[in-house]
């Protein structure tokens, strides 16, 4: 029981995280722990597979959210909406939305 009290504990805290950062940090922490069993310098291998780890953990995050933008409003709350395109107009699944009056 006091084995999964510290699990939540330590877990908790990536439910307030974007998939590029949950990501980043599982991949961390997989590769630290992976790198330190397999290399010869526990040290050693725990720091490059922690690198190694988040860098591929945050471009897998990043991959899964693409055209989610994340924004905060004016009392500081963060909320995900979709990005706009160059031009400044929103994506739309419809096709012909560009060819509409007023984009």
């Amino acid at each position: 029981m006091k084995n999964v009290l510290i699990l939540a504990a330590l877990l908790l805290p990536l439910a307030a995280c974007s998939q590029t950062e949950k990501g980043a940090a599982i991949g961390g922490l997989g590769g630290a722990a992976v790198g330190a069993a397999v290399a010869g310098n526990p040290v050693e291998g725990a720091v490059i597979g922690g690198a190694v780890g988040t860098v591929a953990g945050a471009l897998i995050g990043n991959a899964s959210e693409r055209g989610k933008c994340r924004y905060r409003d004016r009392y500081g709350r963060v909320f995900v909406d979709r990005c706009p395109d160059r031009g400044g107009r929103y994506y739309n699944d419809d096709p012909d939305y560009r060819s509409r009056p007023g984009y």
